[in-house]
């Protein structure tokens, strides 16, 4: 038997980690992209490489943790993620775009796997206490990517190279990784169900609920991912900030998202899934709305907080009512995320070729079009009624 407090504590330092790995790199996009010397739009394709890696570990991942179990997906594959993200790291410093390529498909492959097994685990804790505690698991992973992003704009001001910054932090995921390894149960569902079959799985493709938790996720995760991806990028090119500035207003960003996550769990046993799905969507209209069309720093660091928090509850929130029927979790979750990651797949050559276009920020539009489909689709989270009788 495993401790539920262990447990938790597993999820929350594999989430951290996640995100950590993620920011420390993506903080160095303006560094990537002067090293390159590429265009925005082609900084955007080679970005596609992490995404077209994360759908396809996506699509795998139902399978590959009905075969393996969630604590070897979810511990393993953290570690194996970031060691992807140190030979990309090397690869950028090196200038070898293929190499950067293939250290982003490995480390995005294993990163969808990764994702939904930690999601799955959280979701079963989440289950376990009997509290809408996903958005916790999700603030620990914003947490890990404000230290992230803070790590990578140190090492912008410290002239110290991506490939080195990776290795370091590959180093301490690696640690991480097979110290809570031991504290995860293996399987997340009643011994006593039956095994859920390959038909099973495959067939939640086909459930109008799954589906339109899908297109809730999907602009929900094009909200937080665009950010990921171009806000740094976009406040230099787009307000005038320097590198290590816009690497701090990532690390902005990110901040206010931890903090919506954290506040969010008692707003969501008060109010509900829906409706604070719906203010946090309208926060991120506003945010965004600012950091597109203010020209005062102060308007653009006010749209930084609003966006941060707008997009702070979309995808554990998806992620737990994805998990709401123990049995089918796995494959739900993996079809949500898949869906979701579509976003991470469109979303950086789009807004790079649009960036290219008519510049970043008026990019930044697409990214409100899929923040209104999320709001559109948000009653599909609504808690079904033995979620309630737990919780009460």
């Amino acid at each position: 038997m495993h401790s539920v407090t262990a447990w938790r504590n597993a999820v929350f330092a594999i989430f951290f980690a996640m995100g950590f790995g993620f920011a420390s790199w993506l903080a160095r996009i303006p560094y990537v992209r002067d090293v390159l010397d590429v265009s925005t739009g082609e900084m955007g394709l080679i970005l596609l490489g992490i995404a077209i890696g994360s759908l396809v570990g996506l699509l795998a991942a139902s399978h590959v943790v009905h075969a393996v179990g969630t604590r070897v997906a979810a511990s393993y594959g953290m570690i194996a993620v970031s060691i992807g993200l140190a030979f990309a790291g090397w690869a950028a410093d090196a200038g070898d775009v293929p190499l950067l390529l293939v250290g982003f498909l490995a480390g995005g492959s294993l990163t969808g796997i990764a994702d939904v097994a930690m999601n799955i685990s959280g979701a079963a804790n989440e289950r376990a206490v009997g509290k809408p505690i996903m958005p916790i698991f999700h603030a620990f992973y914003s947490l890990g990517t404000v230290a992230g992003a803070g790590v990578g704009g140190l090492c912008e001001v410290l002239g110290i190279g991506l490939g080195w910054q990776a290795t370091i932090v590959a180093g301490v995921i690696v640690v991480l990784g097979l110290t809570v390894h031991r504290f995860l149960p293996n399987d997340v569902v009643d011994e006593h169900e039956a095994p859920v079959t390959l038909r099973e799985r495959l067939a939640v493709w086909k459930d109008p609920r799954t589906l339109l938790l899908g297109l809730l996720v999907l602009g929900m995760a094009l909200t937080e991912g665009s950010a990921n991806d171009w806000l740094a990028l976009t406040m230099v090119d787009g307000h005038g900030f320097s590198n290590s500035g816009g690497a701090f207003m990532l690390a902005l960003f990110l901040t206010a998202m931890t903090a919506g996550r954290l506040l969010g769990v008692p707003l969501l046993a008060r109010f509900g899934r829906v409706p604070m799905l719906r203010a946090t969507a309208a926060a991120a209209v506003v945010g965004l709305l600012l950091v597109i069309f203010a020209e005062h720093p102060v308007l653009v660091v006010a749209g930084v907080l609003l966006w941060g928090l707008g997009a702070s509850l979309g995808f554990p929130v998806g992620m737990s009512a994805a998990s709401d029927e123990p049995r089918l979790a796995a494959a739900r979750v993996g079809t949500v995320s898949a869906i979701g990651y579509l976003a991470f797949l469109a979303g950086p050559p789009l807004l790079g070729l649009l960036g290219e276009a008519v510049g970043l920020r008026l990019a930044l539009l697409a990214v409100l079009a899929f923040v209104l489909l999320s709001l559109l689709t948000s009653h599909v989270a609504r808690e079904r009624d033995h979620i309630k009788e737990v919780r009460s």
